[in-house]
């Protein structure tokens, strides 16, 4: 009797045993697929001769690095100073139009940079509108007599840069100040301290871990940035890589340089975490308000929604009119471009493939960590997940280099066996650059993922189990339901990523492919503004999804975890 009674409970045992146990292997599948890309760079760099990394070093690198350094040094500080000025703003005060510049703060999000400063090379051209409205006041006639230092510096880049990739900071520190305890704040107050010390010496120093993560996004963007450098005429590791492969085929020597970037952003997070170290805040639910904003009205408050506005007008408003005004002008001259509709199919075919993909891999990750909890599906949720710190410049060169290895393999196996040559299978269909925008947005898909499953209650695994269900029963039963509303989250997010794209795009797309990324840049390149100006607006309308996703959640918790 005692037998037969276990004998069933041990066969069911099993099945749920060995589900598991392929969750977890399915997920350090996944995550050594993630790490092929970088695994190749370094291999690929390695392999290469002495002579070439001294050739590198002294006419590639000793320009690249320090001009990339010194971008990344005045972006960091233009954008933490206009992110936590902007979040302390609307936070900590109350004043006409500060609903409004709450999620509107949020909008140079929509806003690519290399779609600024193809924006702003136009608007600020020396035959342009502002500073010909600058010579009209002025009482000149032409740009021999008066003009405006040029935009294409390393000054300008770095402006355009921080008015752009502020939000990243602007969403985290915000939602710090909204949770800080408001009793600390108020006990300050009682102290006599003064509004701009209570700024300095208390708010700021408890959100230093957020300015400190917000900054360290800002220059991951700034690093995998390859159109406004460009354009703008600084030379960074970014656009050193791409002018070594595509213009000088030198796929070695791309490889070796991608390397150093890849060494610097090593750099960038440990930087970011021995900032934030010995850093702790603890809030008693119990003991603790919320921070009660000061109430400014007439002059004072217009004047505050007036100041809060800039980083909105520069770093949105004013590049999005211009387009606006470019796409109306080009379609009523000659009507949309008869490419225009295959780059949209292009585009959306492309980022919507990846999406599901990186959805369906983020989620397995996901799920493996919460079904099989311990340290290996830990690590492969990490390791799944540090495609997002690498710039796209980096992930396609050793997406590149693995896929095309895999295709020279096949072909020469295939001609020596059937004398048949496949050619480019991976590289020349496009697959390709859907795993590179896999690995590159896997991190965003896994995390938001997890979010979601993370506030289903453990104790519906545990009923469902006692019900007799297997664990895919109660995936498909109990969290895939639950978890709907962050996966469409999550999707949207990476959607846009793969659509704003420009790196690895340009690098891995197959020939005669165009997205609106590249066409973009290809006209901004060739200085034919007005041809670019329609697929430039149709990114930033669909870089706008994610702003009204923010908006409509509202909570900082939410907003901080989906960038």
């Amino acid at each position: 009797m005692v037998s037969d009674t276990a004998s069933p409970t041990t066969i069911k045992a099993r099945p749920r045993f060995h589900a598991n146990v392929w969750w977890l292997v399915a997920s350090a599948v996944i995550a050594g697929l993630a790490l092929l890309p970088v695994a190749a760079l370094v291999t690929e760099a390695m392999q290469g001769s002495t002579g070439l990394w001294a050739h590198l070093r002294d006419t590639v690198l000793a320009t690249a690095l320090p001009d990339t350094l010194i971008l990344l040094l005045g972006v960091g500080i233009l954008a933490g100073i206009l992110g936590t000025a902007s979040a302390w703003l609307v936070a900590a005060h109350d004043f006409p139009g500060r609903g409004i510049l709450e999620w509107a703060l949020l909008l140079p999000l929509a806003m690519p940079t290399y779609i600024m400063a193809y924006a702003y090379l136009d608007i600020l051209h020396p035959l342009g509108p502002v500073q010909g409205a600058v010579r009209w006041l002025l009482g000149y006639s032409s740009p021999r007599e008066f003009r405006l230092p040029d935009i294409r510096s390393m000054t300008g880049c770095i402006l355009l840069l921080g008015f752009v990739l502020y939000p990243y900071v602007y969403i985290p520190v915000r939602a710090m100040f909204l949770t800080q305890a408001g009793n600390l704040l108020e006990a300050a107050r009682l102290l006599g301290t003064s509004r701009r010390s209570l700024f300095l010496r208390v708010a700021v120093p408890l959100a230093r871990p957020a300015i400190a993560v917000g900054i360290s996004l800002t220059l991951m963007e700034a690093l995998n940035d390859i159109g406004a450098s460009e354009f703008l005429g600084v030379r960074t590791l970014t656009v050193s890589i791409y002018t070594t492969w595509v213009t000088k085929s030198d796929l070695p020597g791309a490889a070796q340089i991608a390397l150093c970037m890849l060494v610097l952003v090593v750099g960038l997070v440990a930087l970011e975490r021995w900032a934030r170290r010995r850093q702790r805040y603890a809030l008693s639910a119990q003991k603790s308000r919320t921070l009660e904003p000061l109430r400014i009205e007439g002059f004072w408050g217009w004047l505050a929604f007036v100041l809060g506005s800039l980083p909105i007008l520069i770093g949105f408003a004013g590049p999005a009119l211009y387009l606006i005004t470019q796409a109306w002008t080009r379609y009523q001259f000659s009507g949309v471009s008869a490419r225009f509709h295959s780059e949209a199919v292009n585009t959306i075919v492309f980022a919507g493939l990846a999406t599901l993909v990186t959805l369906f891999l983020g989620l397995v990750v996901a799920y493996a960590m919460r079904i099989v909890p311990g340290r290996a599906s830990l690590w492969s949720f990490r390791l799944a997940t540090v495609g997002y710190a690498a710039p796209g410049t980096v992930i396609a060169i050793g997406v590149l280099i693995a896929l095309g290895g895999f295709d020279r393999f096949v072909d020469q196996t295939m001609q020596s066996w059937f004398g048949i040559s496949t050619g480019l299978l991976l590289i020349g269909s496009g697959a390709a650059l859907i795993f590179a925008y896999t690995a590159r947005f896997l991190t965003i898909a896994a995390g938001g993922i997890d979010a979601g499953l993370s506030r289903i209650p453990l104790s519906f695994d545990h009923a469902s189990r006692t019900l007799g269900r297997a664990p895919g029963a109660t995936f498909r039963h109990v969290h895939l339901p639950l978890s709907k509303a962050a996966m469409a989250a999550a999707g949207l997010l990476v959607f846009v990523d793969c659509v704003k794209e420009l790196p690895a795009t340009l690098l891995l797309r197959p020939l005669n492919f165009e997205t609106f990324s590249t066409q973009l840049y290809g006209e901004a390149a060739r200085g034919t503004y007005e041809e670019a100006s329609i697929a430039a607006l149709a990114i930033v309308l669909i870089g706008i999804l994610p702003v009204i996703l923010l908006a409509r959640v509202g909570k900082p918790k939410t907003a901080s975890g989906v960038i």
